[in-house]
């Protein structure tokens, strides 16, 4: 019996109607981004309510570094999962078994990694930045007590990669929820009884991050399946890093290139003083939510294409890329363009200051009413990866996203430095390279189609 429970959670991707197996799938994933998101969220919140705009701004100038820091090992999780679900698909269990200890692995190493190198380089990246002498100090601190939490944080993230190339999104949300309701309530605690500013929410972060991956190591634990985690397993199997790297670097890469193209963005924005700052601040947090639940669709499209790939089910990779872009357009307009048009309910969430919500609601009437473009641009690139192509998407994204980007901010917006010239850069770039992610779907399916696994 309990091994059917557990079973339950898993989901066939390889076999029968796809759209109720994609919702079934996506939607504990889209809460668990949001339940996840709501971590800075509550941070936001409580510091532009209780702590005042220079700690608002001080939280949300860190976002884009620490994301530059992150996402190479983010990107790794990525090829984790898709590992995963092509051996899981093929039911080649000591393949699968070998990929889970060797990514759990990477997560511990390259947390310890990461904590060193976020709280010795916090200073030094955020002067580079040109933080504001009002910001800097309350910046630093809450990087550094952030990074702390590393080792914690990269190890959920290739936790609940592993269960979501088995199909289990649900268990993940469970142990979100948990998490999440611990760190509002040591949020206000910390702040509000304690006054402990950046620092407190900065620590309740870090301590929520804690519970929730030791719910998930747990479940990883005490697993009767292939993806089982044992102690006296865990090593480097060469092989498996290869192939992971082969995957997830050029992600990881990608993910942080696009992060230098956000630190310029945010710099730029930083130029326009600590309210602009905070105005940004609350404004992408608000897109953060419409993202995550776009981007739950993009690792939809990695996991069911890397299963059926793995299955040799290729006749259902077409119908898993327009299911998928069905449902991602949906998402990014209703909730993008619900978010602009509540914009300024929902930011007066973050600060009650009316110049603050101005500029919040500036970033929102560009971005937000053209997310869906977003949401279609990453959906095609993770079909694309789903189908192990990496370095492909990679260069693409860099070219039309990335690169693009930082043309514009040392071009058109030296000629025009408004702000609305510096946001207008999004949905461009989105654009352009969701266009030619398109031909590049095409170009791979057709080498499939000739050459099968």
């Amino acid at each position: 019996m309990e091994k059917a429970n557990k079973k339950n959670y898993e989901i066939d991707m390889c076999n029968g109607p796809l759209f109720g197996k994609i919702l079934l799938f996506t939607l504990p994933l889209m809460l668990s981004g949001i339940l996840q998101l709501l971590f800075n969220a509550a941070d936001v919140v409580v510091v532009g309510r209780f702590a005042g705009n220079e700690a608002l701004a001080a939280v949300g100038s860190t976002g884009a570094l620490t994301n530059l820091l992150v996402n190479l090992f983010i990107g790794l999780s990525v090829g984790a999962n898709v590992l995963v679900a092509r051996y899981y698909g093929a039911k080649a269990e000591e393949e699968v078994s070998q990929t889970v200890h060797t990514s759990i692995l990477i997560s511990i190493v390259g947390g310890i990694l990461l904590a060193v190198i976020g709280i010795v380089l916090a200073r030094p990246l955020l002067l580079l930045m040109d933080t504001p002498e009002n910001v800097i100090e309350h910046s630093v601190l809450y990087m550094r007590i952030y990074f702390l939490g590393m080792p914690v944080m990269l190890l959920f993230n290739f936790g609940s990669a592993i269960l979501r190339a088995i199909g289990d999104t649900r268990r993940p949300l469970f142990y979100l929820i948990v998490a999440g309701a611990i760190n509002v309530c040591l949020n206000l605690i910390f702040v509000i009884c304690f006054h402990m500013g950046v620092a407190g929410v900065a620590l309740a972060t870090v301590i929520a991050q804690c519970v929730s991956t030791a719910l998930i190591v747990r479940c990883l634990v005490l697993s009767d399946g292939c993806f089982k985690v044992r102690m006296d397993k865990l090593h480097i199997n060469f092989d498996k890093l290869k192939k992971i790297s082969a995957i997830g670097l050029p992600a990881g890469i990608q993910g942080s290139l696009f992060s230098i193209s956000n630190v310029l963005i945010q710099s730029s924005v930083n130029s326009f003083g600590a309210v602009a700052m905070a105005g940004n601040t609350a404004g992408a947090n608000v897109e953060g939510f419409v993202y995550t639940a776009m981007n739950s669709v993009h690792q939809t499209a990695v996991s069911f294409t890397g299963q059926n790939l793995g299955g040799r089910r290729y006749d259902r990779i077409n119908k898993i890329l327009l299911e998928c872009l069905l449902f991602v357009t949906v998402i990014g307009l209703v909730m993008g363009n619900g978010a602009y048009l509540f914009g300024n309910q929902i930011l007066s969430l973050y600060s009650p200051d009316r110049e603050v919500i101005a500029y919040g609601l500036q970033r929102m009437s560009v971005i937000c009413t053209f997310y869906c473009l977003c949401g279609i641009m990453d959906v095609l690139v993770g079909s694309i990866r789903g189908l192990g192509y990496a370095v492909m998407p990679m260069i693409v994204s860099l070219l039309g996203a990335c690169v693009f980007r930082v043309i514009w901010i040392f071009t058109i917006f030296q000629w025009n430095r408004t702000l609305f010239t510096l946001y207008v850069s999004y949905p461009v770039s989105w654009a352009l390279t969701a266009f030619v992610h398109v031909i590049c779907f095409l170009v791979v399916r057709r080498k499939i189609d000739k050459n099968p696994a």
